[in-house]
């Protein structure tokens, strides 16, 4: 078995890649360039992304978390860089937020992916027929 690092882990999280095989794409294209189609299943070890309904549920609260810093981290630039009142400066974090939502929510799916591997890996299927 393949000792994996962290390095490696999360070059794998960030090139949106299967997390059982490392090999296989999650989306069809780049989170990054688009609202891509999400893979049912992974085209190398055939792992099912989404594994039942309801499934992505735990990916909102890790997209909301995701939110709130980014949001944090604008607003408290903005309000270094410009001196602005921080509800003023935190109304513009939102304002500038809104482009990133759907690559955040996408990459959100990508952690919770990671996350349901780790902790109840779905085993390889059996393809000896």
């Amino acid at each position: 078995m393949k000792t994996r690092t962290v390095w490696s882990t999360l070059g794998s999280i960030f090139r949106q890649r299967c997390p059982r095989c490392r090999a296989g794409n999650i989306f069809r294209s780049s989170i990054f360039r688009g609202f891509p189609k999400m893979c049912e299943r992974c085209p190398v070890c055939d792992l099912k992304f989404q594994r039942e309904e309801g499934y992505f549920l735990g990916a909102m609260y890790i997209s909301f978390g995701l939110a709130l810093v980014t949001i944090a981290l604008i607003a408290a630039l903005l309000w270094g860089i410009t001196g602005w009142w921080i509800t003023r400066a935190t109304t513009w974090a939102v304002v500038l937020f809104l482009p990133l939502a759907p690559a955040i929510s996408l990459f959100a799916r990508v952690l919770w992916i990671y996350m349901d591997q780790t902790f109840d890996p779905e085993p390889p299927a059996n393809r000896s027929t």
